[in-house]
């Protein structure tokens, strides 16, 4: 089986637990638009592709999946995923299993106020969200919402735009910037002025990030609990997994009502009685790998499923009290050959560029 991961970017540990679950069985490719991305390296083959906005996006996927015989593609950005879920069918026709879900989940969960609805109605208790700067100053005034308040894009990514207000003044302030800054970040801005912010309270306790695991049928199979230590740049930095039942059952009510395909990234606060959810992402989360380190394995999981199998009993045994940290490591891209270490060339420097990838190393057990 051959496996192509799009918007490869810095997931080289993902190409790592690939490849230990596929055994040798096949190759690993990635694919991204900039020449420099990190996982190109390591993978198999890398090779570029269009930006994913760009109209030859999906053609040219298409084509390069069937030309490299690939069986499962593997997206990593929330800016392809409502794509490729409309075209999901394209690929499928080619045999390809592309791991995305409907274009309906993948709509509730890019849109911030969606999500918040529905956790309401899975009695998830989300944070107090404000559509606009009226009805915040209005919560404001009645006592419902206090500071410290959250302004962020509604239909957000990788927590570009988020600023943390204290007071009216930089309430306001946040509020223009934001409205400003979407456009700048690429984001979407909604029909109607303003559309493309909302306001949020915090919530109490520890946050938690929670895989939540459907096989490709939209059947709910596992739940993976980490506390989150520290956070960089919007991502996990360090956790510690956990047994958590409370966290385990909202994972369960998540997964079988939203019938997702694959991994959904999940981020949670917990107080010790109430299960508060904040955000999803129906994809591979920087979180996962902290699942990884502690036994898990869904790629063996996923590659079975593409294959009509079920998967290895344990698969989805992860041992509690487990820490990782991520930290940075260099590898060579741009002038090497993909698999390939750093050389000098007839004894001159290379040219090839130097680039940080993010990785996982053990604490503890």
């Amino acid at each position: 089986m051959n496996i192509l991961f799009t918007c490869a970017g810095r997931r080289n540990y993902l190409i790592a637990y690939f490849r230990q679950a596929l055994g040798g069985q096949g190759k690993l490719l990635a694919g991204d638009c900039s020449v420099h991305a990190a996982a190109l390296q390591e993978a198999d083959e890398g090779f570029i592709l269009p930006a994913v906005q760009a109209p030859e996006y999906i053609d040219h996927l298409l084509g390069l999946c069937v030309e490299q015989e690939v069986k499962l593609l593997v997206p990593l950005n929330d800016h392809e995923l409502p794509i490729l879920a409309r075209a999901r069918h394209r690929f499928s026709r080619s045999g390809i299993e592309v791991l995305v879900s409907s274009p309906e989940v993948i709509e509730l969960t890019a849109d911030k106020l969606a999500t918040a609805r529905f956790a309401e109605g899975l009695d998830l208790h989300p944070p107090l969200t404000l559509p606009t700067l009226e009805g915040a100053l209005e919560a404001l005034a009645s006592g419902a919402l206090r500071f410290p308040l959250i302004v962020k894009p509604r239909w957000g990514t990788a927590s570009l735009g988020v600023e943390r207000v204290d007071n009216r003044e930089m309430l306001e302030l946040a509020w223009q910037l934001g409205l400003c800054r979407l456009p700048q970040l690429g984001l979407r801005q909604g029909s109607l002025t303003g559309e493309g912010l909302m306001i949020q309270g915090l919530l109490p306790g520890q946050e938690y990030g929670l895989d939540i695991v459907n096989d490709l049928n939209g059947n709910y199979r596992a739940t993976f609990v980490k506390r989150k230590l520290s956070m960089r740049a919007g991502e996990t930095e360090r956790a510690v997994t956990e047994i958590r039942p409370e966290l385990a059952e909202a994972g369960r009510r998540i997964g079988e009502s939203l019938r997702h395909r694959g991994n959904l990234d999940c981020d949670v606060f917990f107080d010790g009685k109430t299960v508060h959810l904040l955000e999803l992402n129906p994809r591979f989360g920087g979180g996962y790998p902290f699942s990884a380190q502690a036994g898990a394995d869904l790629p063996a999981a996923l590659i079975a499923w593409t294959r009509g199998e079920e998967p290895a009993e344990g698969w989805a045994s992860v041992r509690p009290g487990i820490t990782s940290s991520k930290c940075d490591r260099l590898v060579c891209v741009g002038g090497a050959t993909p698999g390939s270490e750093c050389q000098s060339i007839e004894g001159q420097e290379s040219e090839a560029l130097v680039m940080p990838f993010m990785d996982v190393v053990g604490l503890n057990g």
